[in-house]
């Protein structure tokens, strides 16, 4: 890596992490370099150009973030792929040379129309949700499957309610970043939040209990009304989860902070629950204040409701350190926790969890279901979860994605924030931002275009829960995709937006 890929210029004011970023840069796009290609060691980098190790490790993170390397824990770091649509080209060619060794054949034709009519996959997908998954320590998470592969095979489903060792380090990491006091005995495993979602639903219908004489004779007797209120707008996912286990859900609008408390406690008849999202509002990213939470204890205590907090994405927070769980402040054995590791690590692994208060009548009911619809999250996965949670790979993980996301937060801001008619939100913290826009047309408008450049937003009236209140504008994620695509993504995104404001 000499002569024209990196020339470090001593005889200038430019910082040399300036001029190492540069360098590497205009390499790998002249093609000197390229996708796949190893790059020296950060000492050994810094020893052949006579910098600071210190100024290589910033290069390279600067570089990983904007796209242009791949740097992953006990691997080289590599040249990244630059070309996103190469595979997907490849696979076209072969289909077209598999009509043509057909001759045209009419099966072939079919083949063509179905391939024609299925979706086209986004080139790049912003939709809420995914996170990156370039920072995982490989290493570690290769010796967790290592580990559970290494154990002894048992005869047996998992326990109810999880492996012992995964629910201790699940208690280890909740005590530690999100300061909820619990033991292992409070923790359910669950494959992933929807999961723990339709549990805790199930335990609700559990404690209503039996069925209901409507007073007729028509053979209409109904299973007791459970009624679980939910955020408008919210998770849409968590309502339909909710429904389709046979509660029934009732909105309740949302401020810039999160939940109208005041409108809860106006209801004529209490809900039996309230699902919230207190540390980050989905989608519209509010922080629910410590007043409002202090208000929603007191009311449940008062109607002896259950709080469903859905922990959404709450350690990644940009302005201030992350908030404490609405667990933590519950005395009165109100609040299910719900949380999962598919923002830190990834959906992929689909594990999720409950943190059960201490109130009977809900455990009972959760180790009723729970006993009827055994553990669907595998031993072996539980056993390499556990593994990685304790050899602190996901703490780290949690500290370098953090800053990798409050990077990509910039470059949204830089590219967004204040154009008129178009405010920006939702950066508080989380993985993804809200522009608001003028009007349904200009929605959809929006979320058509991008689509047709292969640009995958979600529609903000997609989070309503009350049919005919959908508020204009867009959700979009920024975690996934590495800097380079991110970028030319919110500038299509800038220019969809400034052609209907």
């Amino acid at each position: 890596m000499d002569g024209p890929i990196l020339v470090i210029d001593r005889s200038t004011d430019r910082p040399l992490g300036v001029q190492l970023v540069e360098g590497l840069r205009r390499g790998i796009l002249s093609g000197a370099l390229r996708a796949g290609d190893p790059v020296p060691s950060t000492r050994a980098l810094a020893s052949e150009v006579g910098v600071s190790r210190s100024a290589v490790v910033i290069a390279y993170e600067q570089l990983a973030g904007e796209g242009y390397l791949e740097m992953r824990q006990g691997a080289p770091t590599r040249v990244a792929e630059l070309a996103p649509g190469a595979h997907s080209d490849r696979e076209a060619s072969n289909r077209r040379k598999l009509r043509v060794a057909a001759g045209g054949s009419r099966d072939m034709r079919r083949f063509d129309e179905a391939e024609s009519a299925r979706p086209a996959e986004p080139r790049i997908d912003l939709r809420p949700g995914r996170p990156s998954t370039a920072r995982i320590d490989t290493r570690a998470w290769r010796a967790a499957w290592r580990h559970a592969a290494a154990l002894e095979i048992p005869s047996e489903s998992p326990p109810d309610f999880g492996v012992q060792r995964l629910r201790e380090q699940i208690a280890d990491h909740l005590r530690h970043a999100r300061g909820v006091a619990c033991d292992a005995d409070d923790v359910v495993v669950t494959a992933g939040t929807s999961e723990a979602v339709a549990l805790v639903a199930s335990a609700l219908l559990e404690l209503g209990g039996g069925q209901r004489d409507d007073g007729d004779d028509d053979g209409d007797d109904r299973r007791d009304d459970v009624t679980v209120a939910v955020e408008h707008p919210g998770y849409p996912s968590a309502r339909r989860t909710i429904e389709r286990r046979g509660a029934r859900t009732v909105p309740v609008p949302v401020d810039a902070d999160g939940l109208r408390v005041d409108l809860l406690r106006r209801m004529p008849r209490p809900p039996r629950a309230v699902m919230v999202t207190p540390s980050h509002q989905y989608p519209l990213g509010g922080r629910l204040p410590v007043s409002a939470r202090l208000a929603l204890l007191e009311w449940a205590r008062e109607h002896r409701a259950v709080v469903i907090e859905d922990d959404y994405d709450s350690e990644f927070r940009h302005l201030g350190p992350p908030l404490p769980a609405l667990a933590s402040l519950d005395d009165g054995a109100s609040v299910v926790l719900v949380g999962s590791f598919s923002k830190v690590l990834t959906p992929w692994l689909r594990l999720g969890y409950l943190v059960l208060p201490a109130n009977g009548a809900i455990r009972d009911a959760v180790a009723r279901v729970r006993a009827d619809e055994s553990s669907p999250v595998a031993g072996a996965v539980q056993d390499a979860a556990a593994a990685l949670l304790a050899s602190g790979a996901v703490r780290r993980r949690i500290a370098v994605t953090r800053r990798d996301y409050a990077h990509r937060r910039r470059l949204v801001l830089e590219a967004l924030d204040g154009i008129a008619g178009a405010p920006l939100s939702g950066l508080d913290g989380g993985l993804h931002a809200v522009v608001r826009l003028p009007g349904h047309a200009a929605s959809g408008t929006v979320v058509a275009r991008l689509a047709a450049e292969g640009i995958a937003v979600a529609a903000l009236g997609d989070y309503s829960a009350v049919p005919g209140d959908e508020e204009p504008g867009i959700v979009f994620g920024y975690a996934g995709p590495g800097d380079t695509l991110l970028v030319e993504a919110l500038a299509r995104i800038r220019a969809a937006i400034l052609d209907v404001t």
